[in-house]
């Protein structure tokens, strides 16, 4: 059984998904603007919800600080930017597959 965590690196606007220690997938992310920065520490995945549509795209995953997630967008340019408020924004197909793998309870950490 799989041990999936995450890992969010906001300098690098990169999201790594570890298996235990094993780096399985990196990918790029979109992060929020200064004014409107993404939350550091250690979070939880609480929640999913495919097809939310609109600005979050073809997936939310709701993390354990209210009102952030990792989400899809339906503005592609805006990956590898900071660009939201705060959340964490994926190309759709990369956030399905995402989605697919880790479970609610997967440990979400989010460093500069």
């Amino acid at each position: 059984m799989a041990n999936y965590r995450i890992v969010i690196n906001l300098s690098g606007r990169t999201l790594q998904l570890y298996d235990g220690e094993a780096l399985v997938r990196t990918y790029p992310v979109g992060i929020g603007t200064i004014a409107t920065a993404t939350p550091t520490g250690r979070l939880r995945i609480v929640n999913k919800t495919p097809n939310p549509g609109g600005p979050y795209g073809a997936f939310w995953m709701g993390l354990s600080k209210p009102h952030y997630g990792i989400h899809g967008t339906n503005d592609p340019s805006s990956i590898g930017k900071r660009v939201s408020h705060g959340c964490i924004r994926m190309y759709n197909q990369d956030v399905t597959q995402l989605a697919q793998l880790v479970p609610i309870g997967t440990t979400v950490t989010i460093q500069n």
